[in-house]
This record gives structure tokens, C-alpha cells and sequence, in this order.
């Protein structure tokens, strides 16, 4: 499934193929969200063509819910119901319920909670969660896991771990002993818990490596931590994963980040932030950050970057923009996430191109420092 490619000389940076029967993949990956079966904004054609998204993310949680699973098994799959053809990968929905600290109670058997939609109480568990993902028919799916907070006191930590391991393997065994529904195949994903204690992560890493998923996730991570906790975790965690297997780093991030992590042995990432941004008005860019509503932007009537593969940085003038964005424009919200997906996206594809070549540690500490500027 997956192939390791190469691997800096003086840095983890590491280039791979992941092979799924929707396609190949090519690492170091962003994976644009499409929480609900829809990349906010952005419709499937310019996702594929414009933005040259890969692999797209939905979350299980939310399409359980809405439109729920009869529903989705009658559509023939996530894929068919969507129409792309592409991979999808789904999260579990552990992070949301997570997010229901107040609607949500843990227990050995699994996650009961309260549905954000209509207060419906609804229970997950690592086998419903497997057949709810066969039911969505993604390429890879993700166990039920717990995420804790930060801070959190290490009993705690280590307790919720404990119980990330137990849900862990009944999930690898609910995989191992189902079948995907829709004729192609799916593979399975580990999270590794443990917080901010290297020793839990060292524990857990090495437990989720005995299980044999297709992948490993790096889990707990952008809950609220210092960015500098987070590369000293991530950079101490990849050290304890299969060389073999594809690594991602879940929720992250800023550009910055994932150039972060990727020199320290990250394979793949995904985080709403391109597009949640891109609707409040930000842009990343390879200068810089940039705010289409900042008035410095109504008298600036030529493009930003005509030699960017997109039509917001190569086409439009930024004066235009800036009116969008006052207006309340939906073209704004639109153009912006194109931008901002077809960044990152690009972001990646330029740092595989600098693994290969074996430049990628003289190139992205500069880079990390210019696209978190503000222009």
C-alpha cells in the first residue's frame, strides 16, 4: 500500500507513494476537509482540477448523523454520493465527540453522546464505527480513539490511552473480520495517544505498531499546545513509528507547521484552516499571509502573483478582492479557498520536489519563516 521513496539526507523529510484502488497518492499530502461531503466553497471539478487535491477528507461523526447511513449505503458510497473518484479519507468522529466535553460520557464500551443536531443521544463504539466507515465506502478509515485535552494530568493521560488501545484493537479485529461494501478496497489507520509524555507516546506507538494497520496517525496533537511541544512530540513520536508505514499528523496546520513536520518525518496532514480562513478574508501565499479586507488592498489594481497557478493570485486584481470581501461577495469566498487549497497543496508538491533533490533542509526554514508573515 504504501512505498518509501526517499528520505533526506540531513533531515526525516521523506517522499512516498500510498496506493489506493481510487488512486495513488504522492507524499508529503495535505488532505483537504470535506467534513459533510463538501470541501466548503469549492465544488468536486475545480477540487480535482484547479486545486489538484489528491485525497479528501470526510468525517464520520457528521455523515452519521446527516444524511445517516441508509441513506448513504442507498447513494452506493461516500464516493458515488459525492461524485469523485479520487481517495477519501474518513476520521472516526473521536475528535467531535472529544469536542462535546458536555454532551458526551466514555465508557469501556465506547463513546455515548448528544448529537449537535437535534439532541438525539446516539452511542459509538469501535465496531459500529468500522461498519459505518464501510458504510461510507473511504479509502481509509480511521478507529475510535479518545483525544484528551491540554493540559491534562498525566493519570489522566495515561487512563485515556489505556482505553485508546483497548477500542483499538476490537476495531482492528470488527476490520479484519468485515468487507468492504463497494468492490474496491479499504485500509485501516491506527491513532497514537499520549499527550505531551514522550513515555506514553513511546507505549502507545509501539502499541498501535503491534496491531499491523495499513498507517499510523499521530493523534492529541494542535489541541492547544505550544507549536514548540508540538515538533518536539512529533519529532520524538516518528522516531517510534514503522519506517514502512505512512504517518499523519492529525488537525495540522498553518503552512509553517506543516513544513515543520514534514522535516520531522510527517507524511500526511489535513486542517479546515485554509478554508475556514479563506471565508474570514486570509490568504496564504508563498510571500505571506495576507487580509483581503486591510483598505491597503483598495488602490492595488493589479494581481498578486501572476506566475501562481491560481486565479485569484494570477487573474484577478487585488482591488477586486478587497471588494468582494466588503461586499460580502460569494465569488470572494469562493476564489480565497481555491487559493488557499491550491497553496498548500502546492506547498507540499514543492517540498517533495526539494526531498528529491535533496535541498528541502536548506529550503524550508526560510520558507516557514515568509508564508507566517504578514504582508
Amino acid at each position: 500500500m504504501f512505498k518509501l521513496e526517499k528520505t533526506s539526507s540531513s533531515s526525516k523529510a521523506r517522499t512516498g507513494i500510498l496506493k489506493t484502488d481510487h488512486g495513488s497518492i504522492k507524499t508529503p499530502i495535505f488532505m483537504p476537509v470535506g467534513t459533510v461531503g463538501s470541501v466548503k466553497a469549492v465544488n468536486q471539478d475545480d477540487l480535482a482540477d484547479k486545486v489538484k487535491a489528491q485525497i479528501i477528507l470526510g468525517n464520520t461523526y457528521h455523515l452519521y448523523l446527516r444524511p445517516g447511513n441508509e441513506i448513504m449505503e442507498n447513494a452506493g458510497g461516500l464516493h458515488s454520493f459525492m461524485r469523485w473518484d479520487r481517495p477519501i479519507l474518513t476520521d472516526s468522529g473521536g475528535y467531535q465527540i472529544f469536542s462535546l466535553s458536555d454532551n458526551r460520557k466514555l465508557e469501556e464500551e465506547g463513546a455515548t453522546f448528544k448529537s449537535h443536531l437535534d439532541g438525539s443521544k446516539h452511542l459509538f463504539t469501535p465496531e459500529n464505527v468500522v461498519e459505518t466507515q464501510r458504510v461510507l465506502g473511504s479509502d481509509i478509515i480511521m478507529i475510535l480513539d479518545e483525544c484528551p485535552p491540554y493540559p491534562a494530568e498525566k493519570s489522566y493521560v495515561h487512563e485515556s490511552m489505556g482505553l485508546t488501545h483497548r477500542w483499538a484493537k476490537r476495531g482492528r479485529e470488527a476490520f479484519l473480520t468485515s468487507k468492504p461494501k463497494y468492490g474496491h478496497s479499504q485500509a485501516q489507520f491506527g491513532i497514537v495517544q499520549g499527550g505531551t509524555f514522550k513515555d506514553l507516546r513511546k507505549e502507545s506507538s509501539e502499541y498501535m505498531a503491534s496491531l499491523n494497520f495499513e498507517g499510523l496517525a499521530i493523534g492529541g496533537l494542535s489541541v492547544g499546545e505550544p507549536n514548540e511541544l508540538m515538533y518536539e512530540i512529533t519529532d520524538f513520536n516518528t522516531e517510534h513509528l514503522p519506517e514502512e508505514k505512512p504517518r499523519y499528523l492529525m488537525g495540522v496546520g498553518t503552512p509553517a507547521n506543516l513544513l515543520q513536520c514534514v522535516a520531522r518525518g510527517v507524511d500526511m496532514f489535513d486542517c479546515v484552516m485554509p478554508t475556514r480562513n479563506a471565508r474570514n478574508g486570509m490568504i496564504f501565499t508563498r510571500y505571506g499571509k495576507i487580509n483581503l479586507r486591510n483598505a491597503k488592498w483598495k488602490h492595488h489594481h493589479q494581481p498578486l502573483d501572476t506566475d501562481f497557478p491560481s486565479d485569484l493570485c494570477s487573474k484577478y486584481k487585488m482591488s477586486y478582492l478587497h471588494h468582494l470581501f466588503k461586499a460580502n461577495e460569494l465569488l470572494g469566498l469562493e476564489l480565497a479557498s481555491k487559493q488557499n487549497l491550491t497553496f498548500y497543496l502546492w506547498l507540499m508538491s514543492e517540498a517533495r520536489s526539494r526531498i528529491e533533490d535533496d535541498t528541502f533542509s536548506d529550503w524550508y526554514p526560510g520558507m516557514s519563516e515568509t508564508v507566517d508573515k504578514k504582508i
